[in-house]
This record gives C-alpha cells, structure tokens and sequence, in this order.
C-alpha cells in the first residue's frame, strides 16, 4: 500500500480489524475521558471486554505494521485513518484525499492530544455518508467509482469521529453516534450514556474557530 508522504512507513490495510473484538474500544475509549463524570471508561461500553482490547492493541500499535483505514467518496472529499506506529511516535493521523484517492493531506493528528483543523458535524457526516462535496454537480457529471476502503456508514462515522471539533453540534448528532455504536457492536443499554460521554468531550476540547478555513476548502493543520 501507498500512500503520499508515508514511503518509509509499512503500511497495511486495516479495514479487516473493524470487525475484531477490541477494535473500538482501542480507537475511541481515550475520547470518553472522565471530565467531570465518575464513571470510569470501560471497553464493555462499546461491547469488548479487556482482554479483547489488549489482544487487539497489540495489532494496532504493532512497529511492524502500520494499519491504514480508508473511508472513500463517490463525490468530494474522501479520508484515512493511519495508525503511526513509528517507535517513540505513536500516534494517529487523520488524511484528506480528492474522490479517487489522490492528493493526501494530513489534517489532523492525535498523538498524547489532537492537533489540527478538525471538521464541523456537517462536514463530518457528509464525508461519512459519503455524499459531500465542494463543487455543485453538474447534469454531465459522472460520480467516480469510490476506492477500495470502509463501506458501512457507522464504521466511516466513528472511524472520523476524533476529527470533531464543532462547538455547535446538533442534538440529533447523539443519537446518530449511539445509533452507529449499536450497529458496530456496543450494547444497545450502554450505546446512549456512551455516545453522550464522547460528544461531551469533544465539545469541550472542540477548538473549531468559525474564521478558520475548513480543510475541505484548502485550509491547513
């Protein structure tokens, strides 16, 4: 696999492991937090237990093996999920690409805390559904074949969740993420307490600046 600015890196496709037990608790647990809430974060929340997450990080953050998620797009903007496993680096870094794939931009990146642009709800769930786009169609236009990478809606939507940093998201965004917790696995008893503990720490850390120029537009991490 490659992909721009990653030469040196040993890249491999991690869509398989969305379907591993521990996969989720791994890549959102850290977002639940504590704030000001006593309830400690627990992998059952998104249906794993322990020894599922611990077997699963040793995959995810393997030096040997860098797994790569693409969440591609007919139309517009597409993204990567790339786990960094560089030893003494770890970290996540978050892509932008043109609809077929080309043209990566590193957007953001979740290293001990998230740095970059971030996206707005909207901007959000349209790359997820996998319907946004900066230009207006035209009658002409041929939407291109999407690329190889995640096609279930949920799985796209929380894969890019980390990307949030919308100060204003709407009220029916919980219910959106609690659905999409179900529909990956999470107990649907814990899917709401857990979609509300995650939108509640993004707002809080959300630095989403209005002026800013989004990424989708050609603004920069």
């Amino acid at each position: 696999m490659l992909i721009e600015g990653y030469d040196d890196g040993p890249l491999t496709a991690g869509e398989p492991l969305l379907d591993r037990p521990g996969f989720w608790s791994n890549h959102l647990l850290v977002l639940c937090g504590y704030g000001d809430r006593a309830e400690r974060p627990d992998p059952e929340w998104f249906g794993d237990d322990g020894a599922d997450a611990d077997a699963l990080s040793e995959v995810l953050f393997d030096p040997g093996h860098w797994p790569v998620f693409r969440v591609p797009a007919g139309t517009g903007p597409g993204a990567v999920v790339v786990y960094r496993n560089l030893a003494g680096d770890y970290g996540t870094d978050y892509l932008l690409t043109g609809p077929d794939g080309s043209g990566t931009r590193r957007i953001a990146r979740w290293d001990a805390d998230f740095t970059g642009a971030g996206l707005t709800w909207r901007e959000l769930t349209g790359i997820a559904d996998g319907h946004l786009s900066t230009t207006e169609p035209t009658e002409e236009a041929e939407s291109p074949e999407p690329a190889e990478g995640v096609r279930d809606t949920a799985s796209r939507l929380l894969l890019l969740l980390p990307l949030l940093t919308d100060p204003e998201v709407p009220e029916e965004a919980s219910a959106r993420v609690a659905t999409a917790l179900t529909e990956v696995g999470a107990p649907a008893y814990t899917a709401s307490a857990t979609a509300d503990h995650l939108l509640a720490h993004l707002e809080r850390r959300s630095r989403h600046d209005p002026a800013w120029a989004s990424p989708l537009s050609g603004g920069r991490e």
